[in-house]
């Protein structure tokens, strides 16, 4: 159990009120002329079925991607590219040495269900000299375990709440963690396991919850100190000559347990769920440097998203979740596209910014 970073001081939830800023780090390195080097694109995406998963709401968060792998397909194909799209599967490796794409945008989650797997795509590629957008093999490793993340998170002095790993079923929660308590997977990604009830007021009710996931996901959960207040969505993006920050916050229309403002996965279909809204300096200065310095602390690569809950009675921004490779689409109603657009950067934008960085490499090679 970590504590370093642990704040039980009581805070007020309350938006981050600020007006609407013009744009000062919206304007993205695109190279017209690396696209043309890009003669062919493959989109990767996790291949899902229902009976690769534990519960209807781990097939849930995933079975979207391959619909927001098409969407990302006609925007490669907007910027006058060749494009196909290729399921995560055991013969995604076959099909990718057939097809010779220049880079692949992988969208590849979960193989066969389970997140770990996910590192093959990566080091399949790198064996096969395939250039690859996302986190690479370390990247993914670190990204889809929650207790390795926060141990990293504490060793670059990057603040992380009160939080405890447990494996087996029946370990006892630490009282000096301090309450509430949220539980969540240490792996998995997509608030899986985060319900609306994930916020646990006593030690004993944290206890029930985290021997029950651990019972039903089959996999080691973290309870962590929940910090009462904002959450921030912080998104990064690499060019190739600056790290972008943007970030917002969430404003949510109700608390799920009629308790704390949180996102859980019954909000995913709940389109009110929240809005966005700037956040005001000097905390934007303050995040900023904080979600660069844990972009390359964690080795994410191109982009990557961080979740943080800011202790307004300590001016604290605690990095509660990290995610390195991101849901990645056009749509909206994604994060990291959200997030972005209210620093007037398209998705179209993002995509031509990250395929121009690799473009630039072919001419190079």
């Amino acid at each position: 159990m970590f504590n370093l970073f642990s704040k039980k001081e009581p805070v007020t939830v309350a938006p981050i009120k600020v007006e609407p800023k013009p744009n000062t780090n919206g304007q993205l390195n695109i190279d017209k002329e690396a696209l043309k080097n890009i003669k062919l694109v493959t989109v990767a995406y996790s291949h899902v079925e229902r009976d690769m998963f534990p519960t209807q709401d781990a097939y849930d968060a995933e079975i979207e991607v391959e619909d927001r792998a098409k969407e990302v397909a006609d925007v490669i194909k907007e910027l006058g590219i060749e494009v196909k799209l290729t399921p995560g599967n055991q013969y995604l490796l076959t099909t990718l040495l057939v097809d010779k794409p220049d880079v692949v945008i992988n969208l590849v989650d979960t193989l066969r269900g389970k997140d770990r797997l996910q590192t093959s795509v990566p080091a399949s590629l790198e064996l096969s000299n395939i250039p690859y957008t996302g986190a690479g093999m370390e990247g993914l490793i670190i990204g889809n375990d929650r207790n390795l993340t926060k141990r990293l998170l504490i060793a670059y002095d990057i603040p992380t709440p009160a939080f405890q790993y447990i494996r087996r079923a029946g370990t006892a929660i630490q009282e000096d963690l301090g309450l509430p308590l949220i539980v969540k997977l240490c792996g998995s990604g997509g608030s899986v396991g985060i319900d609306n009830h994930a916020v646990k007021e006593t030690i004993k009710e944290a206890q029930n919850k985290a021997d029950k996931m651990l019972s039903v996901y089959k996999m080691p959960v973290i309870v962590e100190q929940f910090v009462d207040g904002p959450e921030i969505t912080v998104c990064i993006f690499d060019d190739g000559i600056k790290n972008h920050v943007f970030m917002a916050q969430k404003v949510f229309r109700k608390k799920p347990d009629g308790k704390h403002y949180f996102t859980s996965i019954e909000s995913y279909e709940d389109a009110r769920a929240y809005t966005y809204t700037p956040v005001e300096e000097p905390i934007q200065t303050k995040i900023s440097r904080l979600a660069i310095r844990a972009f390359n602390a964690l080795n994410h690569k191109d982009y990557a998203k961080f979740d943080i809950r800011y202790n307004e009675a300590t001016n604290t921004p605690y990095f509660t979740d990290s995610n390195p490779n991101t849901a990645f689409g056009p749509d909206m109603g994604l994060p990291f596209t959200e997030v972005a657009a209210m620093y007037h950067v398209s998705f179209k934008d993002i995509v031509a910014s990250m395929l121009s960085k690799y473009g630039k490499q072919i001419s190079k090679s």
